[in-house]
């Protein structure tokens, strides 16, 4: 079915990447209720009793414990008690070390990568100076579950070579929790990389209420906006009782926009959003129903309303339901739609459909066979008989896939896109 070659690589779960979180005496994110207040109170007063002495040796015990394994942990118990002291009313002059203890008292460190890794997405990188001919650096984003089954995005780096040799960039030594500028608005929130972190050392966390519970399934986009490049992500935020889909943006992996979008159809999960304006307008695919894939224009990139069934389970392996994997990708042939298919036993196999330039409810072929499907080791894990991909990215006359196995780990393959099409019906 076109499949070139899979990698050996494999990304795991691990809980030795760790990162500091803000610690709440309730499930995070949540306002201190009066009770919650009342403890915060009492463990900020035990500090403030403390003579400078002994402040001092509390904070090197914490030091001895925690600094080698953070990107510099006093800033970030600093900033956790500037964010405390807004939100009690705290006014009073404290000694540094008690500020930073205090910081420390309410932060603590989280296994991002514990549980699980899986559902990768995939762009160009935005720098792609000094390469060989034909070779092409990328930005994959990964989903990373861990304690309390919450999902983050973290990244990767590094360079696919022209003939398909793919060069993932170690993860440094260090990794960082990506902080919001406003401290976590319902409808928007603005978080920065700092720019001594590398991509893959930052962790984007829920910040809102609606993402409470994670932020599933990021689909990046490198998006034409009128020849300046901007990229865009879809991505599901789980309050633990509702979803929704929300808006990524980013021009650098620097400065992240995370907000909510509006519309019926921004209340299902899984839509991608097509690289460019098809006829002025912004385009979606997306599955209103829980069961095929619509497409949708829209003037708003915020708001999503409407849409027109394109796609609906057809053959037995994607019988139960059908949804994009990713954003549509530009071919000469048209917009090739990696498709996700759900059969017998609950199986997920990944597929693909043609969908014409012009006029994209136009289906041209699809796949009667899945492209990719659990076999063997590519079964077993926390979730099993899963194959799963957030979306892929052109190299040439092939595609270059990574793709989630089993809710449990990362896996690559290369396509070959004239193989892939031929196959279609």
């Amino acid at each position: 079915m076109g499949l070139l070659r899979t990698y050996d690589l494999r990304l795991l779960a691990t809980p030795s990447r760790v990162v500091i979180r803000p610690f709440h005496l309730a499930p995070e994110p949540r306002d201190l209720n009066p009770t919650q207040a009342g403890r915060a109170h009492r463990i900020i007063e035990a500090v403030r009793a403390m003579s400078d002495a002994e402040a001092a040796r509390e904070l090197a015990a914490v030091d001895a414990d925690f600094a080698t394994r953070h990107w510099q942990s006093r800033l970030v118990h600093r900033t956790r008690f500037e964010r405390l002291a807004r939100e009690l009313g705290i006014g009073e002059a404290l000694s540094e070390d008690k500020r930073l203890l205090i910081g420390a008292f309410f932060c603590h460190e989280y296994s991002y990568a514990a549980a699980a890794i899986m559902n990768p997405s995939i762009v160009p990188h935005t720098d792609q100076s000094g390469l060989m001919e034909g070779d092409q650096r990328f930005i994959l984003s990964v989903r990373t579950v861990g304690e309390g089954h919450i999902s983050s995005i973290a990244f990767r780096e590094g360079i696919l070579k022209a003939d398909g040799e793919l060069n993932l960039w170690p993860l440094p030594d260090l990794t960082i929790a990506a902080e919001s500028e406003d401290g976590g608005a319902d409808r928007a929130v603005i978080a920065r990389r700092p720019p001594t972190v590398p991509i893959s050392g930052l962790v984007i966390f829920p910040f809102t209420r609606a993402q409470r519970n994670g932020l599933e399934d990021l689909r990046l986009v490198r998006f034409d906006d009128e020849g300046e490049e901007v990229y865009y992500g879809t991505y599901t935020a789980y309050s633990g009782a509702e979803v929704r889909s929300e808006l990524f943006t980013t021009r650098d992996f620097t400065t992240f926009s995370l907000e909510t979008m509006e519309g019926e159809a921004a209340r299902h999960k899984g839509m991608a959003l097509f690289p460019r304006r098809i006829d002025g307008a912004y385009a979606m695919i997306g599955r209103q129903d829980g069961e095929s894939i619509f497409f949708m224009q829209s003037d708003d990139l915020r708001r999503w309303d409407g849409g027109v069934r394109i796609l609906a389970p057809t053959f037995p392996w994607e019988l139960v339901q059908i949804g994009n994997c990713g954003s549509p990708i530009e071919l000469d042939e048209g917009w090739l739609v990696l498709t996700h298919g759900v059969g017998a036993m609950r199986k997920y196999a990944i597929g693909a459909a043609l969908l014409d330039k012009r006029d994209p409810t136009k289906v041209l072929g699809r796949l009667a066979e899945p492209l990719l499907s659990p076999l063997n080791e590519n079964r077993e894990g926390y979730v099993p008989n899963v194959v799963y991909t957030c979306g892929a990215m052109k190299h040439g006359d092939r595609l270059f896939m990574p793709f989630g196995v089993a809710d449990s780990s990362v896996s690559f393959a290369l396509v070959e896109i004239r193989s892939l099409l031929a196959d279609m019906r």
